[in-house]
């Protein structure tokens, strides 16, 4: 299923029980969650119905906060961040490639982060 322009991509939370999370998904919405992926943090991803994919990790420095982080898809990564930047955000990530998986960019805005990845 192709997944439109300015849906969700990518949901990543980060939690300091990963097993915990993803059974509680996987027992109230029948997600299943594949290995953990190391290009994405050693998250342990489920591919949803309408193409999401949700990937849950464990903080990756002892700084890393929990927190429910969406990926937006969009046709131009450049120029979604520059439009996020213009319009008030803090741009956090300018661009990360991710192997065989894509590139990124994150913001913040108003206490929430964002990101963005490329359809």
């Amino acid at each position: 299923m192709k997944t439109p322009e300015h849906a969700v991509h990518y949901l990543e939370i980060v939690t300091p029980d990963v097993a915990a999370a993803a059974d509680l998904y996987a027992k109230a919405y029948g997600w299943r969650f594949e290995a953990e992926a190391p290009e994405l943090g050693n998250a342990r991803t489920a591919r949803l119905p309408n193409g999401t994919l949700c990937g849950i990790r464990a903080p990756m420095h002892e700084t890393e906060q929990p927190v429910v982080r969406t990926y937006l898809r969009v046709a131009d990564l450049d120029a979604a961040v520059k439009r996020a930047a213009e319009l008030g955000a803090t741009v956090a990530l300018d661009r990360m490639e991710i192997p065989g998986r894509g590139t990124i960019a994150i913001y913040f805005l108003g206490g929430i982060q964002q990101g963005l990845w490329p359809v």
